[in-house]
């Protein structure tokens, strides 16, 4: 099962962090020095994909900007002569020509709708979702080992990334039930549902910001109901799907961000950061002189 696009859903409204996405997409705001987008291109770059969808919205232009090339900058950086390093930076994040492609969702009607609208660009051929808004901290990162598992199934299956919550929580997430185990971190989707009233939810794993669908999933979309939040959503879409198709659920390894939230943003910072080996030193001298202040 050859999975060769990723669709990034970016037309989020970035409510959970404002004021700071007033005028900028919480997509570009930076976890230690890049930006979010940056940090899910890289993961899907890793893990073979191709071909990057970015499903953008009003005020988004600048991501797609991100993403081309800046002959001023170039220019500048090569005149300088000492600018090696941030020149190779440049060159190794670029995208390769015609490996992107941008579509609009005109209005904020949730998830699954976003994905509905990389329909065409995606095609008959199954495809990763990539929440931008969610990092995992691992190598391999989270979409590599999800399509190590994927290439282990057959044709027709579908594959989320799983990880545990606190019971008394599970209602603020989509949730899955386990079925058959199929090796340590993966097993038989037995039944997924989306924030389930307290005290009813199936298991405590949920359903993270990485998925591999197959196309079957956009006839499901195209005429999906609005449900959680008045949005039309993913997970009611892939309840459907699970009717005719299996799905599998990933426990994956490596340390999960939300970095939509104030909170996780921050803790993003300090754990990428740590993990950064030129900045680690003096990370942790910061935070002891700023702890002993």
């Amino acid at each position: 099962m050859k999975i060769r696009k990723a669709v990034f859903p970016v037309a989020g409204l970035g409510t959970r962090v404002l004021p700071a996405t007033k005028a900028m997409p919480k997509e570009m705001l930076t976890i230690v020095d890049k930006p979010l987008i940056q940090y899910v291109f890289d993961e899907a770059k890793e893990a073979g994909i191709e071909h990057f969808i970015f499903v953008t919205g009003r005020n988004k232009g600048v991501i797609e900007d991100h993403f081309d090339r800046m002959f001023e900058l170039d220019t500048t950086l090569a005149a300088r002569g000492n600018k090696k390093a941030e020149i190779e930076i440049l060159a190794r994040d670029q995208p390769a020509a015609g490996a992107t492609s941008f579509t609009r969702q005109q209005a904020p009607l949730g998830l699954g709708h976003a994905v509905w609208c990389a329909r065409d660009i995606v095609g008959n051929e199954p495809f990763a979702v990539v929440l931008p808004d969610e990092l995992v901290l691992n190598t391999p990162g989270c979409l590599a080992q999800m399509i190590e598992a994927a290439n282990k199934l057959g044709e027709k299956s579908n594959v989320i990334a799983v990880e545990e919550v606190p019971a008394d929580m599970t209602h603020q997430y989509g949730i899955c039930g386990v079925g058959k185990r199929l090796g340590s971190n993966m097993f038989e989707v037995d039944g997924m549902v989306e924030k389930p009233p307290k005290g009813t939810a199936p298991s405590n794993l949920s359903i993270t910001g990485r998925y591999i669908l197959q196309p079957e999933i956009f006839k499901i979309l195209e005429t999906q109901e609005r449900g959680a939040g008045g949005e039309i959503q993913l997970t009611d879409a892939m309840i459907g799907l699970a009717r005719t198709q299996n799905f599998y659920g990933v426990e994956f390894e490596g340390e999960r961000h939300d970095c939509g939230s104030k909170a996780g943003f921050l803790r993003a910072n300090i754990a990428f950061g740590m993990a950064r080996a030129d900045l680690r030193d003096g990370l942790r001298a910061e935070m002891k002189h700023y702890l002993e202040k």
